[in-house]
């Protein structure tokens, strides 16, 4: 079993399927309308997120892979806020626009957090020209070796059967998210994961065991599918292969919000076939991710950090690497219970005695010490074409691993100044013969009242003297 989370930069997938938009109005309702038995909803704020095949992309992005989704979508504002959320997060949008449809958008009316209605904006099944579809998904095959077929039966993947063969002779893994009863068109696919409902839709109720996985390798025969994937929910999942079964507990305590999380599932299992991981692993990592999003409100994406700690067994750990959206909240808990948070930051390329001691030098100055580390890209600015000699999963790694840090954090930009003026740390701690005021983020952490400590670093500990002695001894 893997011992640590893969790195997903090198996978190569493209992602097909119905794309749409959700949509979230959300306000309060404190009136019953004088016009009908009603609320009223005063909205004070609007959201949009991304639906459907763009979330199985928007994962698959977070985890750091190369991602290129193709879709239909209207000549349309809808359409242009799906492009802008997904570019933003790295997905390569390949995107036929109908200028005779609209795109697909699920409108939710949220008061105090309950959905108070759902309105769907759609033209289906969608009309496009086909064979441009296919030509585009074609153009693709060459810079990357998965596809992942993710269907909502709105009509983008209705000659899905055509899309899988040209896959398939170009040499591609062909993993499908199915919908509906007649899974023929999924015929030849590597890897379908039905939910167990989807599944006894089309085998018929099973009422043991032995039962669902006789019915599970029947439908592989019969359509000619490699492996089949269940997601069972609370009883976890099921790898059903020709001569062998696997079978995992579900990894979530407690469920908040099991939107998306079927597209957690698949775009892992997409991640783990592109770098050949072999299944039973990839099965693993999914479970692990599926029961990560389950566990969250209102999101359906699951980060590096959070994959490596549940790999772990911690993932409702308070310690250990985290996303600066999970530090935010893990200051506020902190702050909640009048821990006083200590932060500073640094490359920590070649970890030493003098780090050690500075670090262990910060913490005594508060209850939590959090690190922020410069990513590859902006240690080689600082540093020089040769540096980093480790790389940021195996330097935050490290630094997670003493005692006396508590969080580690990524930044990417050159300076972490961004990153205190949105945390507010209660102190930043610099080592080095600086003032406060050269200090990079002080002056933000100063005005929300918090301070800046200087520390001097311990003589003759480097990480330049460390690397040059290597040098000589070579």
């Amino acid at each position: 079993m893997l011992i640590k989370a893969p790195e997903f930069a090198s996978a190569r997938i493209i992602v097909i399927g119905d794309v749409m938009l959700d949509r979230y109005w959300s306000g309060q309702a404190l009136r019953i309308s004088p016009e009908a038995p009603v609320p009223v909803v005063k909205v004070k704020s609007i959201e949009d997120r991304i639906g459907g095949a763009g979330n199985v992309a928007l994962n698959i992005a977070k985890l750091g892979a190369k991602v290129t989704l193709i879709g239909v979508v209207g000549d349309d504002a809808e359409g242009d806020s799906l492009r802008q959320l997904l570019e933003a997060e790295g997905v390569t949008c390949d995107f036929l626009i109908e200028k005779s449809m609209r795109s697909i958008c699920k409108l939710r009316v949220m008061a105090q957090h309950q959905q108070l209605i759902r309105l769907d904006f759609e033209d289906t099944p969608i009309k496009f020209n086909r064979q441009t579809l296919k030509t585009s998904l074609m153009s693709h095959f060459s810079e990357n070796n998965v596809v992942v077929f993710s269907d909502y039966g709105k009509g983008t993947l209705a000659e899905i059967s055509n899309y899988i063969l040209a896959a398939k002779d170009a040499g591609l893994k062909v993993l499908v998210d199915p919908k509906g009863v007649d899974y023929q068109g999924y015929s030849q696919a590597d890897l379908i994961t039905p939910n167990l409902v989807e599944l006894q839709a089309v085998v018929g109720a099973c009422e043991n065991e032995q039962q669902l996985i006789d019915k599970g390798r029947a439908l592989l025969v019969q359509h000619k599918i490699s492996t089949l994937l269940l997601t069972r929910g609370e009883a976890g999942m099921t790898l059903i292969e020709k001569n062998q079964v696997h079978s995992l507990p579900a990894q979530a305590k407690d469920v908040f919000d099991v939107t998306g999380a079927g597209d957690t599932v698949i775009a892992v299992m997409a991640l783990g076939v592109s770098l050949d991981i072999p299944l039973i692993e990839a099965m693993y990592l999914a479970n692990l991710a599926g029961g990560i999003v389950v566990g969250k409100l209102g999101t359906s994406t699951v980060s590096l950090q959070e994959l490596a700690r549940a790999m772990h067994g911690d993932r409702d750990s308070l310690y250990g690497i985290v996303s600066e959206e999970e530090l935010l909240k893990l200051f506020a808990r902190a702050k909640a219970h009048d821990e006083k948070i200590i932060m500073t930051n640094g490359c920590f390329d070649l970890l030493h005695a003098g780090h050690v001691t500075y670090l262990e030098q910060a913490k005594a100055l508060g209850h939590r010490l959090c690190v922020a580390v410069n990513s590859d890209a902006s240690v080689k600015q600082l540093k020089g074409e040769s540096r980093p000699i480790n790389g940021l999963q195996e330097r935050m790694t490290v630094l997670a691993a003493l005692a006396c840090v508590d969080w580690v954090v990524p930044f990417t930009e050159e300076t972490p100044e961004r990153l205190y003026c949105s945390l507010l740390p209660d102190v930043l701690v610099k080592g080095g013969d600086y003032s406060e005021e050269q200090v990079v983020g002080g002056e933000c952490v100063i005005k929300a009242g918090g301070e800046v400590k200087i520390l001097q670093f311990v003589d003759g500990q480097s990480t330049t003297a460390m690397i040059n002695k290597a040098r000589q001894v070579e």
